[in-house]
């Protein structure tokens, strides 16, 4: 049930960020790339896709990878 969860909030924030390169209010790479992170836990493909818009964009990763950090040390402390 976990594992459906992460899937489905992963391919939301994919979703969102689809929207959100068409909309000047939302950023949509930002979007793209965290629900590509949460999706790289499950998929060997998405984790390459993920390394290729690393490189592409790199000011964008190290935002995802701070909020990873962040969100990680939440449960943690849990």
């Amino acid at each position: 049930m976990k594992g459906i969860g992460i899937l489905a909030l992963g391919w939301f924030l994919v979703g969102l960020g689809i929207v959100g390169l068409f909309l000047p209010f939302l950023q949509g790479v930002l979007f793209i790339m965290i629900g590509l992170a949460i999706l790289s836990s499950r998929s060997t493909a998405v984790k390459g896709l993920l390394d290729r818009l690393e490189k592409r964009y790199p000011d964008q990763y190290q935002r995802i990878e701070a909020l990873k950090d962040k969100v990680t040390g939440w449960f943690k402390k849990g």
